[in-house]
């Protein structure tokens, strides 16, 4: 009530009252992700909270109202990719990889690549549409951003929303929640061999089943716990850009310990206010845009950013192989504060948990500086 008291004020507080920004995260506050979204936030949260009684609200045209703070989010939502922001592909595609090159032509010298013909023979290919997944496990929630959802309503709300950071379904504990969906893909013979698996159920979380629409992604990160990871695309397109180790993004402040990272507020304004400037940049970024069916190997240390360029479906996996044991230890060890995927009283003991448990199945434990 007091919001809609403050918009009758004057243009510029109707204006600010009714950004859609706001009444998102009034929603999400006071609703959490059982909502089924209509049209925009703040008819979204009239529904959810007026049920039938409530207005429809009609949008005003409103002249003489200037705000970055307004115009920012319109315009990344807004945005449409230019062609030539798509059109790098500069990463190594391969099929009939065997695991025996892989290691020796990417794994090991730490360099991403696209792998093309493992994806497609999954079953999750043909059988993972919107429409299967609403019968199989539409009623299933699953974690959103900061609230947990039902798919049939998280796919409802793909459809119809038209901001500058949509949520993403990114659950760590889809496949358990609807084993099911296990049973439709195989690890590639590539990253079997993960050596966190020594820890049993207390691993690190490990694999995410991934929803979004068109816009939604992920920002500049680098991997957890020093892991690699494969991304598999089983519908939609995504534009992946990758700087090396040590190399952080334009635009991109990690603190010194990496525990932190200051970046744009969204994928979207990246592109528009740093993306040209990778093209003058000493190191030049890994490129491309991933195909439905296509898979793309992420080394340990990477930064890297994804964007949707429709709506899809896909499954990552985080890993410990031999090559990267040594840098994941390190990190367990010196960095317990940047450890993530375990309860927060593990961080400081994970290392040793690691450790022992991989000597206990008959691993060495390499020797660390």
């Amino acid at each position: 009530g007091g919001l809609c008291k403050v918009s009758r004020c004057s243009r510029a507080l109707y204006c600010f009252a009714h950004h859609d920004e706001l009444w998102k995260v009034i929603t999400l506050r006071d609703v959490g992700g059982r909502f089924s979204f209509s049209s925009c936030w703040k008819q979204t949260f009239l529904n959810s909270t007026l049920g039938a009684s409530a207005p429809r609200h009609l949008r005003q045209r409103v002249a003489g109202v200037y705000s970055d703070l307004l115009f920012q989010p319109w315009l990344c939502a807004s945005l449409r990719l230019k062609p030539k922001w798509l059109a790098r592909d500069n990463i190594d595609r391969r099929s009939g990889l065997s695991p025996e090159d892989f290691v020796r032509e990417y794994e090991g010298p730490n360099r991403p690549v696209v792998i093309t013909d493992v994806v497609t023979k999954w079953p999750a290919m043909q059988k993972w549409t919107p429409e299967y997944l609403l019968e199989l496990c539409g009623d299933t929630a699953f974690e959103a951003g900061p609230v947990d959802m039902r798919l049939g309503d998280f796919l409802k709300y793909s459809e119809g929303c038209e901001e500058e950071k949509p949520l993403y379904l990114f659950d760590r504990k889809s496949f358990d929640k609807v084993p099911a969906l296990a049973a439709d893909y195989e690890v590639p013979p590539y990253f079997t061999a993960d050596l966190f698996s020594v820890l049993g159920d207390k691993r690190p979380d490990f694999r995410w089943l991934i929803v979004g629409p068109d816009r939604s992604g992920s920002n500049f990160h680098v991997d957890p716990n020093s892991t690699g990871a494969w991304n598999a695309v089983v519908t939609g397109r995504k534009k992946w850009i990758l700087f090396p180790p040590h190399v952080p993004p334009p635009g991109v402040e990690p603190s010194e310990d990496g525990s932190e990272v200051q970046a744009p507020v969204s994928i979207a304004e990246w592109f528009l206010n740093y993306y040209p400037s990778t093209r003058d940049g000493k190191v030049k970024p890994v490129e491309c845009v991933c195909e439905a069916g296509e898979l793309i190997y992420v080394p340990h240390g990477w930064w890297h950013c994804v964007l949707n360029l429709e709506p899809g479906i896909a499954i990552t996996q985080n890993y410990v192989s031999e090559r990267n044991l040594p840098a994941v230890l390190t990190h367990l060890r010196d960095k317990p504060q940047c450890v993530s995927g375990v309860d927060f009283a593990r961080r400081e003991s994970l290392y040793a948990e690691f450790a022992t448990a991989l000597e206990a199945a008959g691993h060495s434990v390499p020797t660390l500086p």
